[in-house]
């Protein structure tokens, strides 16, 4: 879904640079610079916008983090001194701080996903977002409430789930959290860190010796990256699972 929403801003960010004036003649055109700076991997999306770009005078710049937000500031730096027009943030918070922190003068688009731009105090509101900032707000924290509903219908004896998160879903762990107490079930705490070594056979031979009923995988793109390897780990413990992502169960999650 995020994939697809970026798409959508990118493109609408594109078509904004790039609109002509039907009353005016039309000079050469300067090449516009677009960075794009992203929590995950590249993805196929990619190509499709290079190929738009180079059709329409653009130049787009990708900086991936890779699932380690502690490269973000220096990623987004880079872009900033490409002299990049507009910036793109998306994904988790880190993303949109990392950028705005980088600058205060390019304008930047956020997608902002899992998080709340508003009352973090990054846009005043979406109508009229003051500073540098404006974009798309993915409201998906009610999302992690409502999976947690989920699981307790499909297993109504569920007393005890196990969370694992990481960096990127702080906000949507204490939405479980807080979501986990309305529903009478205790969270065990599964935090990760330091991708990508972490230590997912540990968090889940944790969970199971905390005697948790289920597992909730918060979306991160440390965890996306390692679907494979999570899906595994939740049959080995025979552990039932909800993922954030359709990508979890085209992969057998």
């Amino acid at each position: 879904m995020w994939l697809k929403t970026l798409g959508l801003v990118v493109t609408l960010a594109l078509v904004l640079l790039t609109v002509p004036r039907a009353t005016e003649a039309q000079p050469p055109r300067k090449v516009v610079r677009i960075g794009v700076l992203s929590a995950g991997k590249p993805g196929p999306a990619e190509e499709v916008f290079r190929a738009y770009g180079e059709e329409h005078n653009l130049a787009i710049a990708y900086r991936h983090a890779e699932g380690q937000p502690e490269r973000l500031p220096a990623l987004a730096a880079e872009l900033v001194q490409l002299n990049v027009d507009v910036l793109v943030a998306s994904g988790p918070e880190a993303v949109l701080r990392a950028a705005r922190d980088a600058t205060q003068t390019i304008s930047i688009v956020m997608i902002a996903i899992d998080y709340d731009p508003i009352a973090l105090g990054y846009i005043a509101g979406l109508p009229r977002p003051g500073g540098n900032i404006t974009g798309v707000f993915l409201r998906q924290i009610e999302v992690t409430g409502k999976c947690l509903e989920l699981l307790k219908d499909t297993l109504p004896r569920l007393t005890r789930v196990a969370v694992l998160w990481d960096g990127h879903a702080a906000d949507q762990f204490r939405a479980a959290a807080e979501a986990a107490r309305g529903l009478g079930m205790q969270v065990h705490s599964l935090a990760l860190a330091n991708p990508p070594a972490s230590d997912f056979e540990g968090a889940f031979a944790a969970a199971t010796r905390e005697g948790a009923d289920a597992l909730l995988v918060l979306r991160s793109p440390q965890f996306y990256d390692a679907r494979t390897r999570l899906i595994a780990l939740a049959a080995q413990y025979r552990l039932p699972a909800m993922y954030g992502w359709r990508g979890y169960v085209d992969a057998g999650g």
